[in-house]
This record gives C-alpha cells, structure tokens and sequence, in this order.
C-alpha cells in the first residue's frame, strides 16, 4: 500500500506541510495579515484576498465558509485570524469554525490593537504563540488514503489533453485505488463534455447534481451577456492549437482519470477523505478554482499547463506538469514533471506512474517548483449580483 510521511492532526487526514495560517477577513486587513506573515518566520503562511468589508449575504457566506475550510485544512496546525473591525466576515465564527477541526486559533482586531504597527506587533507576537505549539509536530507514515489530491489546468494547449492531463489522471486513478480522494473542477469547462461525465455518475442523484450545475454556470453567466460555449476556447487556447469547447472540456476532463464519479459539491464545501473522484462546481478562474480545492480539504495540487503557468499557493503544494516539450524547456525551473515524453512515445501509465511518485514525495516534504521560489496566490471567488439574485431565486 502507498504511503507518504505527514504531520498527524487530533482530527482529520494529516497535513503535508505544518503552518500557522494568518486569513484576513477582508481586503482590509490583508496588507496587514502578509506584513505579519512576512516578519514572523518560514513556517507563518498568509492568505491575501480581494474581498471588501460588507459583501451581500450570499457572497459573505461563501467567504466564511471559504476562509474557514483555509483555516481547517490539513496543512495548517494552528491559524490568527485578522479583521479591520467592521467586517461583516465575522472574524469569530471563523476561527470558530477552525477550532472545530482541533486546531489553535487566535484573533486579531486591527482597531481594538490600536493601528497598523500595533497590529503588526500584536500579530506576530501572536503567530509565535501558535507555532510554539505546533512546531514539534514530526512526520510519519501515513497511508496515501489519508490524501484529497486537486487537479487543475491552466493555459492548455494541444498537447494538455494529449499528454499531461492524461497523466496526471492516471495518477487520480491509482489514488483513487489506493484508497484516497482525487477532484478536479472548473465547471465551464464541463460544457461539451457534461454528457460524458453524467455517464461516469455513480448513481442518478450525483448525475442530476452534476447536470444542474453544469446548466447553472452556463444559465448565470447568459444572465451577464456572455457565452460560454462562444466565448470558448479563448484565444490563448486558440493559440495553442485547440479549435473547439468540445475539444477543449474533452482534453479538461481527463486530468480526473477514468474513475466513477462519487459525487460534487460546491466552491469550498469540504471534500470527503477516502471518497473516491469528487468534483467541485467552481468558476474557471486558476486561482479562485485552487482555493476553492484548498479550502475543501486537499493537501496538493497537480496544475497542468500547456502554454505555461506559473501559479502556487501559499498553504497547498503546486505539483506543475506540461506535455508541451517548449514549455518544459523554457519554463524548467517552473515545471516539476515534463509529460511531453509521452509525444515521443513513453505511454501515459508510465507517465502517470511519475505523477504519483512525486504526489507521494511532496507529500512527504519535498518541495515543488513554485514553493522554492514562493509562488503563492490566493483569490477567493466573488459572487456576482446575478448569481446571487439566482440563489435567491430573484432571476
């Protein structure tokens, strides 16, 4: 049986990295939370956002329950949870939501601590604290079922679906015989494609879940004038030689593997550990989608890319892969896993072999490209005012 070398935690899967996390509650307050993050030391991780102080109800509970699944996850230990003040994020119910997963969790006003600096102060005084409980948290074995691996791609091109999203479905599959979660997302790039993973549903209430979302995206974003199906693949797609949706979900949806689809939730909803291939409805966005993953309990990201991508993440590895042998050879000190061989031959289970490989020993603490060069973006997914009026029933 597989295994990998993870940091235990009182509750849930282990952690492949030991981390104080410092989540703001709003834009507001995330200079401050990086500021904290960047005096304290290399195991403080911050998670800057975009998200302004009094979102509307149905976005604001998509942010909590975004930050808190940040906050729960595997690889954090313990978390300080920062708000200006006025945030209607209530910096409360988020770390009571990360106290529920066993985890250390501090506060922090910016206005009650007296300003910008007394905040700095405060703040890394406070993430100190937290790590002087984590930081002899050792490794050791773990089975890979213990594992929620996310999949995502990013400026595809003609060889991501030929190469490196098939390998690094292969590498879902063996997780998933293994006895772990695999889950990819990026809804709209469902589309053409939806018939095709309707099949692959384990059952007809996973289908008809599957199927909805899949209209949803598609109906929400008619309601703000665009076509989805018109407007894909974009010209960077096109660049890079794909010609049609269908070709690009086709290539977009094998980065999963070929197992049974075991169910899907939503932006941020907490994956199931040992759950088999879950999808996650996201936007198409890389980095909003990543989070989302993050946020739902995944230790590791695999990110394919045609064209190049640089992308990482402050709290989850970012295991890069690309099929295009240019952009192996350009992008190297980017890219962790060169798929391309598979052009001149080697076969994608061999390929796929690799992928997991290196799953396991990032896993277990070897660092990818974009960590040694702390690559690390974060972006939480904004509701629009049409899809909220569609959640409300308003549309």
């Amino acid at each position: 049986m597989a295994t990998f070398e993870g940091y235990p935690r009182d509750s849930g899967p282990a952690g492949v990295r030991n981390y104080v996390a410092v989540i703001p509650t709003s834009v507001a307050a995330s200079a401050v939370a990086e500021a904290i993050a960047d005096r304290a030391g290399e195991h403080i991780r911050a998670t800057p956002h975009q998200m302004g102080i009094d979102p509307p109800d149905g976005a604001r509970e998509q942010i909590e329950r975004t930050l808190t699944g940040v906050g729960r996850n595997p690889n954090v230990g313990a978390a300080v949870v920062v708000g200006l003040g006025p945030e209607t994020v209530d910096a409360e119910v988020v770390a009571d939501g990360i106290a529920a997963a066993g985890r250390h969790v501090e506060t922090l006003s910016i206005r009650e601590a007296g300003g910008t600096e007394a905040a700095l102060d405060a703040g890394v005084e406070l993430t100190r604290k937290c790590w002087s409980g984590i930081a002899d948290a050792r490794r050791e074995e773990r089975d890979a079922s213990e594992l929620v691996f996310g999949v995502e791609c990013g400026g595809s091109d003609a060889t991501s679906g030929i190469a490196a999203n098939p390998a690094v479905g292969a590498a879902c599959d063996r997780l998933v015989a293994d006895g772990g979660t695999a889950t990819f997302s990026e809804t709209p790039e469902f589309i053409g494609a939806e018939h095709i993973l309707a099949e692959r549903c384990s059952d007809a209430d996973v289908r008809e879940r599957l199927l909805d979302r899949v209209e949803r995206r598609e109906s929400t974003a008619q309601l703000m004038g665009v076509d989805l199906r018109g407007a894909q693949p974009s010209p960077g797609n096109q660049e890079g030689g794909l010609t049609t949706i269908e070709e690009k979900s086709l290539g977009a949806i094998s980065k999963g593997g070929t197992t049974p689809i075991r169910g899907i939730v939503d932006y941020a909803e907490r994956l199931p550990v040992g759950g088999g291939l879950v999808l996650m409805d996201t936007p198409g966005y890389d980095i909003e989608s990543v989070v989302g993953k993050v946020a739902g309990g995944a230790q590791v990201i695999a990110f394919t890319t045609g064209r190049g991508s640089t992308t990482g993440n402050p709290l989850a590895p970012v295991i890069k892969v690309t099929g295009n042998p240019k952009t192996a050879d350009r992008l190297a000190s980017n890219m962790d896993v060169d798929a391309s061989t598979v052009i001149d031959g080697e076969p994608i289970e061999s390929v796929g072999d690799r992928v997991y490989k290196t799953l396991l020993r990032v896993a277990s603490g070897e660092r990818t490209a974009a960590e040694q060069r702390r690559l690390e973006e974060f972006a939480i997914n904004e509701l629009q005012p049409n899809e909220l009026a569609e959640l409300r029933g308003d549309a």
